[in-house]
């Protein structure tokens, strides 16, 4: 019998988080509350399941590792130095009071210095996860006050890891003075970097370069992974330093690599994946009846977090060279704290300075804290006005003035794209030249900075996991296309959207047969599947090259688009259409002849060149200068370089050029008479400008 022990709690707590999730976004929560919760029911504090604490803790440390990870791989040095002036002391004022408030509150509650020490630096510190989803659910991220929300705390999570580092020296005790063991700690640490930020930037990413060229993503995948893991290993059993520096430094030094996208983009699911086993795990350590028993307690921790934090950065907006509505949006960003905070409770536990039950109430904190985060956003205009009511600390406050934000888009009429791959970058493209309207959203920070900075307006978010489509007017917006790859997340993104704007036009792109169907139920009106839309083309330009009316080839091919490209002839109208191209074929044909210099039907009208009595071919349009004029009268003078569309049979239109080129014709005048003839020798052309017959109908 094998043993699945370590099995079953994968699976109980991928189930039991699925459900969290599920039942947190119904009620418009962060995902992560329903991560901790089902922590807690399958937690030992809780009846029934009880899981294994121990298998999911190891698993855990790979959820630390992949989200350290990515937060090094989308870490850009640049961004940070651009909101220097706010974001550097913010931070480092911000995570001080809030230490000293948080160290000044629990010793009033008896606690010892080294725990209160912990919690306060535990509350000094905001989610990445939970900022990132506030940020992107109100169309913030992308602009000057998202970016100063996300400077500031990538300052806060440097000053983490530095504690990380810092924290076994001062609490783990042994030889020496604590602050020995910390200088020797950052001395390690400090050759770990420097090694990293010069060897591992030449090696990592040439070593994943090679590993790319030789066309292998399952090789690629697994070089990620054991970048990722083996450094952060590495750096723990060789530097004695935190795993966490050691997954950040992996990925900052790819982070700047050519394949830093394809990278972060094969990381993902490891990263959502063992992050919500970590976030699981931080539940099941959570006693719900020692919070019950000490409800006091919870609410003033969490009122400390959303509250106080938000106080000290209002306040220090003050002081700070930033916009009001600036230090708003971080103070609200700000008020709350997550998976550092639970990195940092957990590295107290192990030094044996906090208890499993003072580490309950920072989860507590952050559970609360993360649950009334979308509301603090939602407050913001509220808050605002309640300030602007005192002209004098409102000018005080707003001393800077309001500052333009590069994700404001004042649009109507426009166009929404959602993914800018070469599709995506096509159509921006035409609409740019056409000068229509155009709105991207984009899942890529990167790439939303370069957009922005070319001048194309950016919504930055994952359309198919936030509340980002809120924020591009789909109600004034004139079509919305969707170019993802991902065939689950267009689906997610059409629901949405038909529910936001009923009768907005959509646009799909479809990877699979099946996915065709399932996005028209959910309300795309038109959906392309790229290679079935290849083979159609294939079929188009068949039919054209065989002189079939070009008019009648594309009312087909939107056939069969409708038909969600079923090529059988199913309905009545493919039916039909086919019918009518078979009885193209058996005679009817379109020609279209240019009339060039000294071709002595220049001047004529059309009525006196007798063409359709001498012929059989009828003249049915006429394009000159550019411009199609259909059915024209008799009357029309025959200009140089006009261009003739017959139509008749085979016979017809060979006859119509064997007369005009090598025989007479007779000239009518305005009373029907025959009143000359004259031969055409030369000036007269067939087919000239125009590919094929079809393709100028």
């Amino acid at each position: 019998m094998h043993n699945l022990h370590l099995l079953t709690n994968i699976a109980v707590v991928l189930v039991t988080a699925f459900a969290g999730g599920l039942i947190a976004r119904r009620l418009r929560l962060p995902t992560i509350v329903g991560y901790l919760l089902a922590g807690m029911a399958i937690g030992p504090f809780t009846p029934g399941f009880v899981g294994d604490i121990d298998d999911i803790s190891q698993l855990a440390e790979l959820g630390v590792i992949f989200l350290m990870f990515g937060v090094g791989l989308h870490f850009s040095l640049r961004d940070l130095w651009k909101v220097r002036s706010i974001a550097i002391p913010g931070a480092l004022a911000q995570m001080i009071i809030a230490t000293t408030l948080g160290f000044a509150l629990t010793q009033a509650w008896g606690w010892s210095m080294p725990a209160s020490f912990i919690l306060g630096l535990a509350i000094s510190i905001a989610s990445t996860v939970v900022l990132l989803r506030g940020l992107m659910d109100n169309g913030l991220l992308n602009t000057v006050h998202g970016q100063v929300a996300v400077g500031w705390l990538v300052l806060e999570d440097l000053a983490t890891i530095l504690i990380l580092v810092l924290l076994p020296a001062l609490f783990a005790g042994g030889e020496g003075s604590s602050w020995q063991n910390a200088g020797f700690a950052l001395l390690k640490a400090a050759f770990f970097v420097g090694m990293m930020l010069i060897a591992g930037a030449r090696l990592l990413p040439w070593l994943l370069t090679r590993i790319a060229f030789a066309r292998s993503r399952e090789l690629f995948i697994l070089a990620v992974v054991t970048a990722a893991v083996g450094t952060a290993l590495g750096s723990a059993e060789l530097f004695g330093v935190s795993l966490a520096l050691g997954a950040f430094l992996a990925g900052v030094v790819l982070g700047e690599s050519p394949i830093s996208h394809q990278i972060g983009a094969e990381v993902v699911p490891f990263r959502d994946l063992f992050a919500v086993v970590f976030f699981v795990s931080v539940g099941m350590l959570v006693n719900p009846f020692y919070l019950f028993a000490n409800a006091g307690y919870v609410l003033a921790l969490t009122a400390m977090i959303v509250f106080g934090k938000a106080l000290i950065t209002i306040l220090m907006g003050f002081v700070l060279p930033a916009s009001a509505h600036t230090v708003l949006v971080v103070a609200a960003g700000l008020s709350q704290i997550g998976e550092f905070s639970f990195i940092v409770g957990q590295t107290g536990v192990a030094l044996g300075v906090l208890s499993q039950d003072q580490y309950s109430l920072i989860l507590a904190g952050a559970l609360l804290s993360i649950v009334l985060n979308p509301l603090l956003f939602r407050l913001l205009p509220v808050v605002e006005r309640l300030l602007q009511r005192s002209p004098a600390l409102w000018r005080r406050l707003d001393r800077q003035g309001t500052v333009p934000s590069v994700g404001d888009h004042d649009l109507h009429d426009h166009v929404v794209v959602v993914g800018f791959g070469r599709v995506g970058e096509h159509v921006v493209t035409v609409l740019e030249q056409l000068e229509i309207p155009r709105l991207v959203v984009e899942s890529d920070a990167r790439r939303a900075a370069e957009f922005e900075q070319r001048g194309i307006p950016t919504l930055y978010g994952d359309a198919a996991n936030s509340e980002i489509l809120n924020h591009a007017d789909l109600d004034h917006a004139r079509v919305l296309v969707v170019t993802l790859p991902d065939e689950a997340a267009t689906e997610m993104v059409v629901a949405a959207a038909r529910l936001l704007a009923p009768h907005l036009p959509i646009i799909a792109r479809a990877t699979t047969s099946p996915g065709v169907q399932r996005l028209h139920e959910l309300g795309a009106q038109d959906v392309i599947h790229p290679e079935l839309e290849g083979g159609l083309e294939v079929v188009r330009h068949t039919l054209l090259a065989l002189d079939f009316p070009v008019s009648q080839v594309h009312h087909y091919t939107d056939a069969v688009r409708r038909d969600q490209y079923d090529a059988a002839v199913a309905s009545p109208a493919k039916h039909q259409l086919l019918e009518q191209l078979h009885n193209t074929m058996r005679g009817m044909e379109i020609a279209w002849r240019s009339l060039e210099a000294d071709n002595l039907l220049i001047g004529k009208s059309l009525a006196a060149t007798n063409l359709r009595a001498q012929t059989g071919a009828s003249v049915i349009a006429l394009i000159r200068k550019q411009e199609l004029l259909p059915n024209p009268p008799p009357d029309t003078q025959l200009q140089l370089n006009d261009m003739l569309g017959l139509i008749g049979s085979t016979e017809q239109i060979a006859l119509f050029d064997q007369r005009l080129a090598t025989q007479t014709i007779a000239w009518v005048s305005t009373d029907g008479g025959v009143v000359a003839e004259q031969a055409l020798e030369t000036g007269f052309t067939g087919d000239q400008g125009i590919p094929n017959h079809a393709s100028a109908a």
